[in-house]
């Protein structure tokens, strides 16, 4: 998969840019606040029709616009795709070779991408949420069905979760509840298998790779932590046994919820735990175990994506070099080297160890404009 153009307006602080980039290695360089980030997001954004910086819409679009477009042409293993998404405040639209589609979950699988920032370095030792979202943004871009089900997980949640704060136990109407409960376990029970599904594959691409920065001293496990049973419990089980446990579950936390004012059983409590040689990383790790873990798992999604679509996506590399020591640098470097197109973003080539580097495409950035 390559990124043959990228065109922007009113996208951010670009009010126009139309960039034809390597098939290699591309750099952006330059200060912060100059734009480089937002050239990534924008990428990021085609893939997943939103943002992995703001959950509010209006803040990609440029002061003096009215909507933000972003357009790509890609060269794909089966041709060339044309992609187009327009960002304004009645929503988003978007077309694949000139063609509106009419949901985006349509839309989202046109364009793969892996990106890799330094908040992703806390995917092993940061919150729950960061970790989940991490799994809903990769199974994604793979499955466009799994979005469908998380936006319907997401409605009937916040529906459910309305009710418990507003409505006393006593008073609750059990028939509301009832629909409310088929409905979430329903959506629910689809996430978990295909969460269980992607961990599981993607723990053998992360083991193998781990091995390879260590030298084969540690082993790295990756566990899917299900919100109800033991570790991995379950989720092995036919869809309506997990549907049922999901039910059974949600009944014995009928009290407790509507004390709480909020739903405490389903996806939206799922983690996931990291173990070398047998040991928790989260808990008992050293920096540089969390940090080899969680690269091992970035690189992990390369190769678990190019075997679900056939091809390799693009990985994006925002100022994460600086982030990473040699060993660890060399190893990401060797890894996407001449085999996955790339981008970077960099205050300066000094924290970016350019002798790994073949051909690289260097573009300085500079209040929303570039130069080579």
């Amino acid at each position: 998969m390559l990124l043959k153009s990228l065109e922007l307006q009113g996208y951010r602080n670009y009010e126009a840019l139309q960039l034809s980039v390597g098939s290699g290695v591309n750099i952006f360089i330059g200060p912060n606040a100059q734009g480089k980030t937002n050239l990534l997001e924008a990428i990021h954004v085609l893939a997943l029709t939103k943002s992995h910086r703001t959950s509010k819409d209006k803040e990609l679009i440029g002061w003096n616009a009215s909507a933000a477009k972003i357009r790509a042409e890609l060269e794909r293993k089966h041709g060339t795709v044309s992609l187009e998404l327009q960002i304004s405040a009645q929503g988003k639209k978007a077309k694949v070779n000139g063609l509106e589609q009419r949901k985006l979950s349509g839309f989202v699988g046109s364009l793969n991408v892996v990106l890799f920032a330094p908040e992703d370095l806390d995917i092993v030792k940061g919150a729950p949420g960061v970790r989940r979202r991490f799994m809903d943004m990769e199974i994604g871009q793979v499955h466009p069905g799994y979005l469908y089900d998380l936006q319907q997980f997401q409605k009937v949640l916040q529906q459910r979760n309305n009710y418990l704060k507003a409505t006393d136990l006593s008073r609750s109407s059990p028939e509301m509840l009832e629909v409310w409960n088929e409905q979430l376990a329903a959506y629910g029970v689809k996430m978990m298998k295909r969460r269980q599904n992607f961990i599981h594959h993607l723990q053998q691409w992360a083991d193998k790779i781990h091995a390879g920065i260590t030298g084969d001293t540690e082993k790295l496990t990756v566990e899917y932590r299900p919100s109800f049973g033991q570790a991995q419990d379950g989720v092995s089980q036919d869809e309506s046994s997990l549907f049922k446990q999901f039910m059974i579950k949600l009944t014995q936390n009928k009290e407790q919820e509507f004390r709480r004012g909020v739903t405490l059983t389903g996806p939206h409590r799922d983690d996931l735990a990291f173990f070398i040689n047998g040991k928790d990383v989260q808990s008992f790790g050293s920096q540089g175990q969390q940090r080899t873990a969680a690269l091992s798992l970035k690189l992990a999604e390369l190769e678990l994506m190019r075997e679900e679509i056939g091809e390799y996506p693009l990985l994006l590399l925002d100022d994460v070099l600086s982030e990473l020591d040699q060993t660890r640098q060399t190893q990401l470097i060797e890894t996407f080297q001449s085999r996955v197109q790339t981008f970077i973003t960099t205050t300066g080539l000094e924290s970016v160890n350019m002798s790994k580097l073949r051909d690289a495409a260097v573009f300085h950035v500079r209040n929303g404009e570039l130069m080579r």
